[in-house]
């Protein structure tokens, strides 16, 4: 219904304008009795004028003092009651906006597409909650510049409606949602009757600024421990037609992003972190097909970084080798046409990166380790009926001067029956990298292809892909296996209405057989099983997991050299987890694995334990341990290129991580969090070996035992977060941090723990506010004080 006359957002539900207005009422649970009626009540009216949708609801509650509502920050539920709504606004059943608030007040937002749910998108919007005498009430008013939406004169939205009564575990929803069909924007109602509303001037602009100031005892007269430094940018979003956004960020600052989990890596594979910066979070579900990129290359560790200490000369040390680029600018550009035509365009231009490099009179000098590098990727994305779909992508890395540039070309397909039961998959993608002293570029390719029934009850699917010994997306992607070959099937049954004792209960085992693409050889056959279930009685969550390799394989990889492998033993997986009910003040989480070889006294054993404890609505406490065990285990050590000889070394492991994290919530929208890590990892090399043409290993007594490693981790980010208008935000960052690294192992945890201390730790202290201005309000604005 339209209204002439805005409601207050407050909380209330008293405005007279929503009198009249149509009620949308008889919720339907997803969980937790799929198919019944909701066990409370709710009442939820919308409208809207020329400028944004309001929403009341009236969320009845049989029992209101037992409301939970936790205050979390934002974007996280914590233990509260949840309202909530999604628009299709161009009805295709693909792409939606989500808009929740929890009963504490906080704020959730999020897009969904084919290719699942994006909560890092944030939008700018208003709500408020009041808790009454016969449950709570929510108000919203969401602009239209938080939608994208089509021009025409009448329109009609997909949309739905969710409730969360998390003390009773059960989500409900105005239109039913199936949990045995997996398209959740399929099975929305419908929202009609908006007339005449038109895309306003989606154009917004939040400029930074900040101030770091940074202190690492160098303990060197020619460096200076202390160092400040200040920038400014400013990230920009411009609704280019109804369904096209241009966001751009301009120098942009991701100093006060959590600190990476660093670890211990003896493999021969690369350490995959997880993406934190909010610009390579948010929007970016379009480029993400076909898994061809991986954001953290884009301003990551610079292409030379390692070759500049074998161009240091006789007395000369590095200094400083910054682990990152410079961002100069990041620029996307995405929407879908009215023939569904999803069109997405990432670019991105990093800066020089250099090392300084110092001789022993103090004279210094800078070494290139990176060029101007420019990071480009085109999608194309055209949705079909029964949520299929066809894409194409490109992705380019170019960089200035004498290195090489990437290039990684892919396309695929998914395709649907009608009820979204059965589904056949494919892709394929051509990487090339090509060097300007050679006209001949580096090729290689990928394909996969599957199908399966992925609805209802029992699912199951088969599938097999193919990584030639070429193909290498790694410049801008990431790519932990190449070089490989695999088919297998997959069955699960899963059970989503109660019975017996337990709410639900997932099962699912995997058949997988793997071989080496060159040379073409047997690699690897495994069974791995899976089952989970809630029980009824407190909400208590229990897993096994198992898996077994039944056959002596051969790791081509662990070898480091191609065509040279390692055999590697039969050997079986045990594993399981507890979960107690996190609406608790106290919760448990308990993780456990064992793993036995059959070769000399190999195993390996891992324990994680995890209480939390929430003291009030306002503070809360998460503790993690955690204790790795490898005894016996096998693994490369070096290579001698001069007698073509690889070495293998018999080694204990251990691994032992704490984790303490912790929030206080001023309000919903100020907060403190602390989160301190320590991880030590320890090898300590107990023979070495030849490994020989056969794969079998050759006692080398006569290796020096030179490999030991005492491996130390230290973190603390302690953050200070206040929203103090909508879009715009105070933080305050202290981060401190510490690697160490050893050949003397420490075997007793206290004293390791006391020496890491005492090593020389960054410290960084960071204050950024940014500002969030919208135009079609400052224009209204203005008009106003004319």
């Amino acid at each position: 219904m339209r209204t002439s006359i805005a409601p207050k957002i407050d909380g209330i539900l008293n405005d007279s304008c929503w009198d009249l207005a149509e009620v949308a009422t008889d919720f339907i649970q997803r969980d937790l009795h799929p198919g019944l009626p909701s066990q409370q009540k709710t009442d939820v009216k919308i409208l809207y004028d020329d400028v944004a949708i309001y929403v009341s609801a009236n969320l009845h509650d049989n029992a209101p003092d037992s409301i939970l509502r936790e205050l979390s920050t934002r974007d996280n539920e914590a233990n509260a009651e949840l309202f909530g709504l999604f628009f299709d606004t161009y009805n295709d059943d693909i792409n939606a906006y989500g808009f929740f608030v929890t009963s504490a007040g906080t704020q959730i937002d999020a897009r969904y597409s084919a290719d699942g749910q994006d909560f890092d998108w944030n939008a700018v919007w208003v709500s408020s909650v009041k808790i009454h005498e016969t449950g709570w009430a929510v108000e919203m008013r969401i602009p239209y510049s938080a939608l994208r939406f089509s021009e025409k004169e009448i329109q009609a939205w997909g949309f739905n409606i969710i409730r969360k009564v998390r003390r009773l575990r059960e989500n409900s929803f105005w239109n039913p949602i199936d949990p045995k069909i997996g398209a959740l924007v399929r099975q929305f109602g419908d929202l009609s009757g908006l007339k005449n509303i038109k895309p306003p001037v989606r154009l917004s602009f939040t400029p930074y600024v900040a101030g770091i100031l940074n202190h690492f005892p160098y303990n060197d007269p020619n460096i200076k421990n202390l160092n400040t430094s200040f920038s400014g940018g400013m990230d920009v979003k411009y609704g280019l037609s109804d369904a096209f956004t241009l966001d751009m960020t301009l120098v942009p600052d991701f100093s006060q992003v959590q600190s990476d989990n660093q670890v211990l890596n003896l493999t021969n594979f690369e350490v995959q972190f997880q993406e934190r910066r909010p610009f390579f979070t948010e929007g970016t579900e379009l480029f993400n097909k076909g898994g061809l990129f991986y954001s953290r290359r884009v301003g990551g560790t610079p292409i030379g970084y390692n070759a500049v200490y074998s161009q240091l000369q006789a007395g000369e040390k590095v200094i400083k080798n910054p682990s990152q680029t410079q961002l100069l600018n990041a620029t996307k550009l995405s929407g879908r046409t009215p023939g569904k035509l999803g069109i997405g365009v990432f670019n991105a231009l990093a800066n020089k990166a250099y090392a300084t490099v110092q001789d022993s009179l103090g004279n210094t000098r800078t070494v290139l380790t990176a060029p101007v590098t420019n990071y480009n990727i085109i999608v194309l994305d055209q949705a079909l009926k029964n949520n299929s779909s066809v894409n194409f992508i490109n992705t380019n890395v170019t960089r200035d001067g004498h290195y090489y540039d990437a290039n990684v070309t892919g396309a695929g397909f998914r395709l649907n029956n009608k009820k979204n039961m059965y589904t056949i998959g494919g892709s394929g993608a051509v990487s090339a990298k090509l060097f300007p002293d050679s006209a001949n570029p580096y090729v290689g390719y990928k394909t996969n292809l599957d199908f399966g029934k992925n609805g209802g009850n029992f699912r199951w699917n088969v599938y097999g892909y193919i990584n030639s010994n070429k193909f290498n997306p790694n410049d801008l992607g990431i790519l932990i296996l190449s070089n490989n070959a695999e088919v297998g099937t997959n069955f699960q049954y899963n059970i989503y209405k109660p019975f017996w004792k337990v709410n639900t209960f997932y099962n699912s085992i995997l058949f997988s057989y793997q071989r080496i693409y060159v040379p073409s050889a047997f690699w690897n056959f495994g069974i791995y099983g899976k089952h989970t279930t809630t029980f009824t009685k407190n909400y208590f969550t229990a897993g096994i997991n198992y898996g077994i390799e039944p056959i002596i394989t051969y790791d081509y990889y662990e070898a480091r050299i191609p065509g040279r492998f390692y055999t590697f033993p039969i050997n079986y997986n045990y594993g399981g987890f507890i979960s107690s009910d996190y609406r608790k003040p106290f919760a448990l989480d308990v993780f456990s694995n064992y793993n036995p070889f059959v070769e000399n006294n190999r195993r390996a054993f891992s324990v994680t334990v995890s209480p939390r404890y929430r003291v009030n609505n306002r503070l809360s406490f998460i503790y993690e341990v955690s204790d790795n065990i490898k005894r016996d285990d096998i693994g490369f050590v070096n290579y001698n290129s001069g007698t073509d000889t690889i070495t293998f070394g018999r080694r204990n492991l251990e691994t032992v991580s704490n984790i303490l994290s912790s929030v206080y919530k001023f309000t919903n929208k100020m907060s403190l969090s602390f989160r301190l890590r320590h991880y030590w990892s320890k090898a300590h090399y107990q023979q070495y070996y030849t490994l020989q043409r056969d794969g079998l290993l050759n006692p080398s007594p006569a290796y020096p035992n030179d490999h030991n490693v005492n491996f130390n981790a230290f973190n603390i980010d302690m953050v200070y977060f206040w929203q103090f208008a909508p879009g715009s935000e105070l933080n305050i960052v202290w981060k401190n941090s510490l690697l160490k690294r050893e050949t003397e192992i420490n075997n007793d945890y206290y004293s390791n723990f006391k020496g890491s201390l005492n090593s020389p730790q960054n410290n960084m202290i960071s204050v950024k506010v940014l500002y969030y201005l919208d135009y079609a309000y400052l224009k209204r604005a203005f008009k106003r004080s004319v």
